[in-house]
């Protein structure tokens, strides 16, 4: 069991290092600090199932670190969650398959209140609709499920957190993101108390 884990890990950090990295990242950065810090928007993000999951994560990740996001289950937005959109807002849409349904209508949907609306896709299909109709495409690099029957998001979403991660940071380094204005964000917990102790060095 042991050598079955340790080859496991082998394999998602070979995926890891496999993401493709080119200009498109510059292009969702560009995007997220033209709309959101500098326009004032905010960034709205969703996915389905285990997608949605981590685009909840992202969203909430990006508010602690000073651009405000928000997760939109697609569903809902087709009951009047559309609503939440402003202008000058952002879509940050996550689907491996790039064809999820209510994905795809989501980016229909919400043109309808704002047709000038951008959107980012991190997705395991660049050649996808999705892929091809987003101002940004962050591709997974599509690797094989580390699931034995090859069908569970495991690699995949791990892929999608990870670029969440790199989008995240590399805002932050734009922005000039500074530990007082991380403490802001965080009066309660662990990290309250660390980043009020950073303050005082």
């Amino acid at each position: 069991m042991i050598e079955a884990i340790k080859s496991l890990l082998q394999k998602e950090a070979q995926a890891v290092l496999n993401i493709p990295i080119g200009d498109e990242y510059e292009k969702a950065l560009a995007l997220i600090m033209e709309q959101v810090h500098n326009k004032g928007g905010k960034l709205v993000t969703s996915g389905m199932g285990k997608a949605g999951q981590i685009a909840m994560n992202i969203a909430t990740t990006f508010c602690s670190t000073g651009i405000p996001a928000v997760f939109l289950h697609p569903s809902e937005a087709q009951h009047g969650d559309l609503g939440i959109f402003q202008e000058n807002d952002l879509l940050l849409l996550i689907s491996n398959s790039g064809k999820t349904r209510e994905i795809v209508e989501l980016t229909k949907f919400s043109r309808i209140l704002y047709p000038n609306l951008k959107f980012i896709v991190i997705t395991g299909n660049d050649k996808s609709p999705l892929a091809e109709a987003a101002d940004a495409c962050l591709f997974t690099g599509n690797p094989d499920e580390v699931c034995p029957l090859g069908m569970t998001p495991t690699t995949s979403t791990t892929m999608m957190t990870i670029i969440g991660d790199i989008l995240v940071v590399e805002t932050m380094k734009s922005t000039k993101f500074s530990i007082q204005e991380y403490s802001k964000r965080h009066h309660g917990g662990y990290l309250g108390e660390k980043s009020r102790l950073e303050l005082k060095k």
